[in-house]
């Protein structure tokens, strides 16, 4: 079996998002997963963009929203009604919700308490209501689960749980509870870590000298995100989505309990656009590896989704930090990119670029 992935391009200026079309099994017999659908606009661009790729194909056999943000979920409804689908799997907050009244402030009704959610996550019921009215069965992924190639690694359900009262979208945590249960990130921290996205004050890197640091935050729904682990014949992959430091570790924690190795994976999805607040030294070490000798055989490729003429991501200290690893990194910027995975290169398409290393980055300070 091999397992090809493409990054369509989604976006530009400050407007991101994530849309892969994912093909799995032989040139012969293959079937299709989209993993996040980007912006309404993205949804209608990756119709057209399956049917042209793929004339024949009738049918997607699974369907993956990685987490609540809009702009992975808007360009999902796009594919109802245009193809078959076999599976769409997503987290339904409302519904998960009323197992976690507990971490809610003043422990809410949960009928109540799901209602509110509901309301807040419009484009998420669309698609649950999509998806009931064409009879596609909706799962909700969580660690261990399997969807096609991948294996989800992030997060578990209990994870999920504590996430939730901290998403922008939902009422109130209780922080003393949430606290005791040692999951507390805070609804304001990602703002507050948001701030250093201002400073524009430049620092200097070489290969042997990182400034990318540890201990950077980000939202608790970015948190929630997916991070799937996939085995083709003789390849590893790992997809990330929106998934912070949390979820990496939790990620990578699985990992080790599954039996399944790190480090050394052949494609790696750089996460949130290649933001800073997503990943540092540490748990990018004990993922994809630590820091190569300069001019070392290359481990693999990382990918990474980032709008068109945006000049603050991806961040030059986040793709140095994949090069540093041994990573050639790919960004969108309006370009679609793929990693073909042991299938053929299809006509029309060239080799790409990796990004060059930069030895002025962004500074923290």
């Amino acid at each position: 079996m091999s397992l090809e992935i493409e990054f369509l391009p989604v976006g530009e200026g400050s407007k991101a998002g994530d849309c892969i079309v994912a093909r799995y099994g032989t040139p012969e017999g293959f079937c299709l997963m989209v993993v996040d659908g980007g912006t309404t606009e993205t949804g209608k661009s990756l119709v057209d963009h399956i049917r042209a790729q793929y004339p024949t194909a009738t049918r997607i056999e699974h369907v993956v929203l990685t987490h609540a943000d809009a702009d992975h979920a808007s360009g999902l409804r796009e594919l109802f009604g245009e193809f078959e689908i076999g599976r769409l799997w997503m987290h339904v907050p409302w519904t998960l919700a009323r197992e976690a009244t507990a971490y809610f402030e003043g422990h809410p009704h949960p009928g109540k308490l799901e209602k509110k959610v509901h309301e807040e996550y419009d484009i998420l019921a669309e698609l649950v209501a999509l998806a009931n009215q064409h009879r596609v069965p909706v799962e909700m992924p969580f660690a261990g689960d399997t969807i096609g190639p991948l294996t989800v690694l992030s997060p578990s359900r209990d994870m999920y749980l504590k996430l939730l009262p901290q998403f922008e979208r939902t009422p109130e945590p209780d922080q003393a509870a949430l606290e005791q249960a040692g999951a507390w990130l805070g609804k304001g921290k990602s703002f507050i870590a948001k701030a250093f996205e201002a400073l524009l004050s430049m620092a200097f890197e070489t290969h042997s000298h990182e400034t990318l640091r540890d201990g950077e935050t980000t939202s608790a729904s970015n948190e929630s995100s997916l991070v799937m682990y996939g085995v083709d014949d003789n390849r590893r992959y790992l997809l990330t989505g929106d998934a912070g430091v949390v979820a990496l570790t939790f990620a990578a924690d699985i990992a080790d309990v599954l039996g399944l190795p790190l480090q050394q994976f052949h494609f790696v999805q750089v996460p949130h656009h290649g933001s800073r607040h997503n990943v540092g030294p540490t748990i990018l070490n004990r993922l994809v590896g630590a820091p190569v000798d300069e001019g070392s055989a290359r481990r693999g490729s990382a990918y990474v989704s980032a709008p068109k003429d945006d000049t603050k991501h991806p961040k030059k200290v986040v793709t140095n930090a994949f090069i540093r690893r041994g990573y050639a990194v790919h960004a969108t910027q309006g370009i679609g990119k793929v990693f073909c995975g042991g299938f053929s290169t299809r006509p029309g398409y060239s080799n790409a670029t990796p990004m060059d290393f930069s030895f002025q980055v962004e500074a923290y300070d």
